[in-house]
């Protein structure tokens, strides 16, 4: 009997690591794209980019190729970002994304409620996709990029988030100013 207590627990520890396996699918970019995001600070950029999103050649810009799609690899991005205090995200999609008909695109209806569940209520600013393109190319002067390149194959799903400080918001900068311009017409 004692044998089959040991097996019965054995056979007990094999199936909750193979239930928690299950639970937090491995995700091997995951590891990379962590030490590329840890990296980043203050206006620097992450682009999710579809299957045909270009490679940029300008120095700066870093391409990493994830075999996943553009939901799952949001998700991801998000989690990480969640867990850094000196950035927080500003998403942006291309406007577009809300008129690409199914019938267009099969599979756009079911991306669109996909990257919604993904943005772990996070809103996403809509622009247009040449905005976003210009805003980017604008940000490679100065500031690095990191383009994660996925499977996704669908028209205007890349998925663009420009960090900005996570311990300095724009009210607490409104404010210094404010009162910055007090003491300098104070002492005049």
């Amino acid at each position: 009997m004692h044998c089959f207590q040991r097996a019965g627990w054995s056979l007990a520890a094999v199936l909750l690591v193979a239930g928690c396996a299950r639970e937090a699918p491995q995700r091997p970019w995951a590891g990379r794209v962590a030490k590329e995001v840890n990296s980043l600070g203050y206006r620097n950029w992450i682009v999710l980019g579809d299957q045909a999103f270009p490679v940029h050649s300008r120095q700066g810009v870093r391409t990493i190729m994830v075999e996943d799609e553009i939901p799952e690899v949001l998700h991801g991005v998000l989690e990480i970002l969640e867990q850094e205090q000196k950035v927080v995200p500003r998403i942006y999609v291309a406007q577009e994304l809300d008129h690409v008909p199914n019938d267009r695109a099969p599979g756009i209806d079911e991306f669109r409620k996909n990257l919604d569940r993904a943005l772990h209520g996070h809103q996403a600013r809509a622009l247009q996709y040449k905005s976003l393109t210009v805003l980017l190319e604008d940000s490679t002067k100065s500031f690095a990029v990191v383009v994660l390149k996925t499977q996704t194959a669908l028209p205007y799903t890349s998925v663009f988030i420009e960090l900005d400080s996570g311990y300095w918001d724009a009210d607490s900068e409104r404010l210094l100013r404010e009162k910055m311009v007090e003491v300098v017409e104070r002492s005049s």
